[in-house]
């Protein structure tokens, strides 16, 4: 079993981590509706402050910070010691996607909607080459209704946003393979990973079959084992945050959906994922029903992202 090391504790259900070249880590803390920063030292300073639900975060071409944030899309609940989210209240905001200014913390809204429709749930986001992004949006989910959900693609300028796959439920995760030729989305409710190959900027090739989305299978786990965020590898596997496991963690998962393994982290909500350190060989991993930032030694390095800071 690999050894996790704590980084932070008493965190507001931390999510969307970003290794930074400084040897820092920038995350959300999805219930504190803001934007923190772990150091090495051990310290841990908020950056900005944006309100509502931040979710998923990436650097962008301009090194500023792109949050998809739910609009405060949850209730919360503390449990047995653990802070789990709930359905949605009724002063949740709208969803959006911000530039967050790392050195000034100031907080601008790129997209609120697409083509005239609200964007709901924002939940995770990934940059390509080209310098435009990928995101999910999960949707909203109250006593007795629950969205389809979407992936959409836009200009980290503002200047247009798409939907491009509709009829998902609950988006999660979303990732790009190395070449940048496949996209990957994880389902939390079904515990289902998806792809799309993409065959241009913000275009995939949907295939025919009985889901409406026009995605292929990649891989789906056995007994109640839901999908979260995730993070692809230098090898191209999958690494989704595992949730309601026994001690919930990480499953690494074959391109092909043919070899899976998981890293048990301890909390039953493991959340997100992203790489570090000499090689990009640390693990970071956001642990939120315990509120922790962790590490663990991976036994394969991170993808280099498209924009590092």
């Amino acid at each position: 079993m690999a050894e996790v090391r704590e980084l932070a504790s008493g965190l507001k259900f931390p999510e969307g981590p970003v290794a930074i070249s400084d040897g820092s880590v920038v995350f959300v803390e999805i219930q504190g509706g803001r934007i923190s920063r772990w150091s090495p030292d051990g310290s841990v300073d908020v950056v900005a402050e944006t309100g509502g639900g931040p979710n998923g975060s990436a650097i962008g071409p301009d090194g500023k910070l792109y949050v998809a944030n739910n609009g405060g899309a949850f209730t919360w609940h503390e449990i047995e010691g653990l802070t789990i989210p709930g359905e949605t209240p009724d002063s949740w905001e709208g969803g959006r996607i911000e530039r967050v200014d790392l050195d000034s913390g100031s907080v601008e809204v790129v997209y609120s909607d697409c083509d005239g429709r609200g964007l709901r749930g924002p939940n995770d986001l990934v940059f390509d080459r080209e310098g435009g992004f990928w995101f999910t949006d999960h949707g909203i989910h109250r006593e007795r209704e629950a969205d389809m959900g979407g992936v959409y693609y836009a200009q980290a300028d503002g200047s247009s946003i798409d939907e491009v796959i509709w009829g998902l439920q609950s988006p999660n995760g979303i990732g790009l393979s190395p070449d940048g030729q496949t996209v990957y989305v994880a389902e939390t409710w079904t515990g289902r990973l998806w792809s799309w190959k993409v065959t241009g900027p913000g275009q995939v090739e949907p295939v025919m079959g009985l889901v409406p989305h026009g995605g292929t299978l990649v891989a789906g786990l056995p007994d109640l084992q839901l999908f979260d965020s995730l993070g692809v590898d230098a090898e191209g596997n999958v690494c989704v945050a595992t949730i309601i496991t026994t001690g919930g963690g990480v499953t690494s998962i074959s391109p092909d959906g043919s070899k899976t393994e998981l890293t048990e982290c301890g909390d039953p909500l493991t959340t997100n994922i992203c790489w570090g350190g000499d090689g990009r060989r640390t693990a970071f991993i956001t642990c939120s029903a315990t509120g922790r930032l962790v590490s663990v030694e991976w036994p394969t390095p991170g993808l280099e992202l498209a924009y590092n800071a």
